[in-house]
């Protein structure tokens, strides 16, 4: 399942800076006024994507660290049940052999 939360934030964060941004526009403000509002405005919400991609980056740094360690477990455990096997095989063989040459003595 996909988690489209960071989509759905920039939406948002979309929405919230045109709706100020709109809003600035038709308040009955003068100029200079109105271009300190849009200013802070922008700022604010470049301040809001800064934080959440801050967030982002250190929920993907997480994931990927779980995830990771979780492959090399696995990793692991199929070296392990790998190296049984061969074992087994090794000493399968090894009994073959030993039939062939009492059968063959």
């Amino acid at each position: 399942m996909k988690n489209n939360n960071g989509g759905m934030l920039i939406g948002i964060l979309t929405g919230v800076a045109i709706g100020v941004g709109v809003g600035i526009l038709y308040a009955p403000d003068k100029g200079s006024k109105t271009r300190k509002k849009l200013k802070r405005a922008a700022a604010d919400t470049t301040e809001d994507v800064s934080d959440w991609l801050n967030e982002a980056k250190k929920e993907l740094v997480k994931t990927a660290n779980e995830n990771k360690a979780e492959f090399e477990k696995k990793i692991k455990n199929s070296v392990a049940n790998m190296s049984g096997k061969a074992e087994d095989i090794i000493s399968d063989m090894e009994d073959k052999l030993e039939r062939l040459k009492k059968k063959n003595a």
